[in-house]
């Protein structure tokens, strides 16, 4: 069968307004839009620049806008879709685009080093004089949060980050803080929580739960910044008593 999609086009060398091109390309219901995308670049045009590499939803690296909604392109397929109308392309919102389906996500990874992800004992020139032991029920605590791979469609779909406030840290930089808040491992929760209340931070979440939507891996996104959200609250109460 024969399908339409219409892609967003941008390359700053050439002109400075963006378009889109249409193209038709034979496919089946079944196949992958990344699949499309590659068949477009080798059969019909090698200049369509986006972004892929494993191609099976681990790396994050083919985040896109789709019909309106953030996705990674190597898990939507055809017909998830009504491929009798074109199917819309384009970067993912809240990024500035650099050729176009590829985005800058230089201001996405800073937001993530901006709460501190990493754990405050990690050095390697120091080692542990024995294994932090954790119990499941202590590992179950933030486990969601680890299957997030960074791909940004979190980000691009909150309304707060794209729009509302445009300093805002995002969904994913919060989920990364829950991560280590939760961690029975943590060493510095107080200082982790000190940096999650600063304005901008974790609790400028509105709770829109778009984030948790969208996210390719499930992640209970919203759910995981409630929860710091209401750490952060608990702690204020206890220092105000």
């Amino acid at each position: 069968m024969q399908i339409t999609l219409k892609v967003y086009r941008f390359n700053p060398q050439t002109s400075p307004q963006p378009h889109y091109d249409t193209f038709q390309i034979e496919a089946e219901p079944n196949e992958r839009l990344l699949d499309c995308l590659n068949r477009i670049r080798s059969n019909v045009d090698s200049s369509l620049s986006f972004r892929m590499s494993c191609a099976h939803g681990v790396c994050g690296s083919d985040g896109l806008t789709i019909n309106g909604q953030p996705a990674l392109a190597c898990q939507k397929l055809i017909k998830d879709y009504d491929y009798s109308k074109e199917i819309m392309i384009e970067p993912l919102l809240g990024f500035k685009v650099v050729k176009d389906l590829i985005v800058d996500f230089e201001p996405f990874f800073e937001r993530i080093k901006s709460v501190n992800p990493q754990s405050a004992e990690v050095s390697p020139f120091v080692q542990p004089e024995k294994e932090r032991i954790q119990t499941i029920e202590e590992h179950s605590n933030y486990a969601d949060s680890l299957k997030c791979v960074l791909c940004g469609c979190c980000f691009s779909a909150c309304p707060v980050a794209t729009v509302e406030d445009p300093d805002f840290v995002g969904p994913a930089a919060s989920l990364r803080s829950q991560r280590y808040l939760f961690d029975s491992r943590t060493t510095d929760r107080k200082e982790r929580l000190a940096l999650a209340a600063k304005p901008h931070g974790v609790t400028a979440c509105k709770g829109y739960y778009k984030c948790t939507l969208v996210c390719p891996k499930k992640i209970k996104v919203t759910q995981a910044i409630l929860k710091t959200k209401k750490q952060i609250t608990q702690e204020q109460q206890q220092r105000e008593q």
